[in-house]
């Protein structure tokens, strides 16, 4: 999650530099603001006015990374209006809760809610931060599907050989997967000495990937398959080990594996590190109705043309729980948050989200800067009650129906 640390935004003359249609389509209190954000702190530490601007803009500040773009589909998937979803919680409060800027209910393939706050809408991108972790897990099942990738039990080291050697080395990629490597990390957002904070800043070996120069530093704690531990440094290396496997671009297998087969709207961009990979674990903008589509590409099996993009019976392992996170009826899969009703979601710090419930058919997409900090243990218990006010709805309806 915690990838853009130490960004250096500039100064005034620099962002003068940014003379693009992107900067100056920005609104001008939002180019303000963005003219205030600190350069010697990280983005967790910034104001939240100052995280509100940025965080609609990330791939508009020419000084801030590269990115790459992600191209829709010729012909969008159509979100066809339905009833307003009833028994629903006060939405006014809620999203004010949240620090909301993007609300969205899809049920049964019809739109039920659409709110936009923040001085957000439709038209503009929102970061993901690590919901973009459950986009890179499929685009590992796509390239087990297309021949790139032979096994989940493959290791690493198979696919990036500078992991030969390290305590990667005996690593699968189900286990980098489901984040129980048995590596020593540590993703303390508030620690400025966590690896969360320093690998972006390290300085890479020549010619090797900065991700992989670090990870490949790092100690053993226990066995491989032990024990889980978030991790996002080893989404980045999925990300490479994908990246390598194809040898393409990730976003570039982003945008045919997902992009355009699951008919988004708008494009996307994914910011590079700065040594020219996608970041994958965090890091796409894209349309609040784009996510919402992602959530049901995925409903429907990542189905295009008719047939998955994914191995058969590869989605049901994702998305169900293979790790246990110590939590009483959730769990983790291949880089997504399962429940044990069945239920999964993407999760990103600041309230960015895909909740998705085969069962009712159920899709709920939100973006957010939520005001008490990136994880904002208040702002998510209250999402998580929101989610099950939702199915709640859906099922009480679904009663008066028969």
């Amino acid at each position: 999650m915690k990838v853009l640390k130490k960004i250096a935004l500039g100064t005034l003359a620099a962002l003068a530099l940014a003379g693009t249609a992107g900067w100056f389509s920005l609104d001008k209190e939002t180019r303000g603001l963005l003219k205030t954000v600190p350069t010697n702190r990280d983005l967790l530490f910034w104001s939240v006015p100052q995280r509100d601007a940025a965080f609609r803009a990330l791939d508009r500040i020419a000084l801030l990374a590269k990115w790459r773009v992600v191209q829709p589909a010729s012909t969008p998937r159509p979100l066809p209006p339905g009833p307003p979803l009833l028994q629903l919680p006060d939405l006014d409060a809620y999203m004010a809760g949240q620090r909301s800027s993007a609300l969205l209910i899809v049920h049964n393939g019809t739109l039920r809610l659409e709110r936009y706050g923040l001085d957000f809408d439709a038209a503009g991108r929102w970061t993901s931060f690590s919901v973009a972790k459950s986009f890179t897990s499929t685009l590992v099942g796509a390239a087990l599907q297309d021949g790139h990738i032979k096994s989940m039990d493959d290791k690493v080291s198979t696919y990036i050989p500078q992991m030969k050697g390290s305590a990667y080395d005996d690593v699968s990629i189900r286990q980098l997967l489901t984040m129980t490597s048995g590596v020593r990390w540590n993703e303390d957002y508030a620690d400025p000495n966590a690896d969360v904070a320093k690998f972006n800043n390290h300085q890479p070996e020549p010619g090797m990937d900065a991700i992989v120069s670090y990870l490949r530093q790092l100690p053993r704690d226990v066995p491989a398959g032990e024990r889980w531990l978030y991790s996002t440094g080893e989404t980045n290396l999925v990300g490479i080990l994908v990246s390598q496997a194809t040898g393409k671009p990730l976003s570039q297998y982003l945008e045919e594996k997902i992009w355009k087969p699951a008919g988004m709207e708008q494009q996307a961009t994914w910011i590079l590190s700065k040594t020219g990979q996608e970041i994958s674990g965090c890091c796409i903008q894209a349309a609040a109705r784009d996510y919402a589509r992602m959530g049901l590409f995925i409903l429907d099996g990542a189905r295009a043309g008719g047939k998955s993009i994914l191995p058969d019976g590869w989605l049901q392992q994702a998305t169900s729980k293979r790790a246990d996170i110590g939590h009483n009826g959730r769990g983790y899969g291949y880089q997504w948050w399962t429940y044990d009703d069945g239920s999964f979601a993407a999760r990103g710090i600041f309230g960015q989200g895909i909740f998705i419930d085969p069962k009712r058919q159920l899709v709920i997409a939100s973006n957010a800067n939520w005001g008490g900090g990136a994880r904002d243990p208040a702002a998510s218990d209250a999402r998580e009650a929101f989610y099950k006010a939702v199915q709640q709805a859906v099922d009480a309806e679904a009663a008066a129906a028969r």
